[in-house]
This record gives structure tokens, C-alpha cells and sequence, in this order.
């Protein structure tokens, strides 16, 4: 069984790399949102958001007209380490979940914490059709004791080869062994914090 064997990241398509089609300062001012509120959004094969909540809008100040067509990584906080991506990228469109702590960007720069449930959406012949995305509210201490300092070390080995190919190879082994050192698999220890 998969489990416990190393995380493999590699991606059949280029979605995973593609960069941002906006460029917003960050601020560093965070947001937040109702612990009962979720934000949801759906995407198309290509990552092209098709639909988001209120929530979703209200919490990333976009507007619903501006925000359909673009890409979801148009809320991907530029601190966010590219392997955690890259691997959601590849759990998705092999037919799988994940869950993962995600910063994300609103249109202002302001940033939000999430921890995301990703899963493909199927057809009745079993076919993926897109991808749906619900976002809770984050535990604080688990972000401040474990997945920012987390993130920080992996971004830090991506930014630190100047080839951004071999930054994300190292980030992963990283990431690996990060895991690996845990005694359990990622969705196991994501889901212990």
C-alpha cells in the first residue's frame, strides 16, 4: 500500500508549475474568517475556477466576474513553499484527496490561512471532470508551531538553488524526509495536527 512509501512528486501535466497570472504585493496583514464558515470553490481540469462561495469572495476581495476564468493559483501566496502544490497537484489528478495547510492572497495583498480539503469531481463513468476545494479556518498554535516553520524550511531550499527545478527536487526530498521522520504518511500526519 502506498502509505508509508515516500511521497512522489512528480506531475504528469504542467498545471503544478504554473505560475501566477497576477502579481500583488503581500501586505503581510492577515485576514480571517468564522470558524463556521467555508470557503469552496470548484475548478475545471485546468485549474480555472468555475465557481466560488460568498465566502470565498467576501474573504478574498474579489469580485465573482473578475474571479471565474482566472486560475485558482491566483490566490496562492507567494511564501507558500511550490512542492506543497506540486504534490496536491499530483494527488488530485491521479483520482485522490488531500488535505493541506494553504496562506493564501487576497486582491488587496492581505494574505489567509486555510486548511484545505482538495478532491477531484467525477463524472458517472468515473472520469475527472475538475476539482472541488472546501477551506476551514486553521488551527493558530498548529500553523505557529508546525507548518509555518515547516513551509519556511522548504521555500528557503526552493528560493536557495538558482535552479527552480532542482529548488523543488530538494524541497521534496526535504519534505520527505520531514515525513518520514514522523512514522506515518502525509495525510496521516496532517491530519494528527
Amino acid at each position: 500500500m502506498w502509505k508509508k512509501d515516500p511521497l512522489d512528486f512528480s506531475v504528469g501535466n504542467k498545471v503544478a508549475n504554473r505560475k501566477l497570472s497576477a502579481s500583488i504585493t503581500p501586505t503581510k496583514v492577515e485576514r480571517f474568517f468564522d470558524k463556521n464558515e467555508i470557503i469552496v470553490s470548484k475548478t475545471d481540469l485546468k485549474g480555472n475556477l468555475i465557481y466560488v462561495n460568498d465566502v470565498f469572495l467576501k474573504i478574498s476581495s474579489y469580485v465573482e466576474s473578475d474571479i471565474l476564468g482566472q486560475p485558482h493559483n491566483i490566490i496562492r501566496h507567494p511564501e507558500m513553499p511550490r512542492v506543497i502544490f506540486q504534490l496536491l497537484w499530483k494527488r488530485i489528478i491521479s483520482g485522490r484527496e488531500i488535505f493541506a495547510y494553504v496562506n493564501n492572497l487576497a486582491s488587496n495583498g492581505d494574505n489567509y490561512w486555510v486548511i484545505a480539503h482538495v478532491t477531484p469531481s467525477f463524472d458517472e463513468q468515473m472520469n475527472i471532470t475538475g476539482y472541488h476545494s472546501s477551506r476551514r479556518v486553521p488551527n493558530v498554535d498548529i500553523l505557529k508551531s508546525t507548518i509555518i516553520p515547516m513551509y519556511a524550511t522548504l521555500l528557503q531550499i526552493e528560493k536557495s538553488n538558482s535552479s527552480r527545478k532542482v529548488g523543488l527536487e530538494e524541497s521534496a526530498i526535504r519534505l520527505n524526509e520531514i515525513i518520514k521522520n514522523t512514522g506515518v504518511s502525509y495525510d496521516e500526519f496532517i491530519l494528527s495536527l
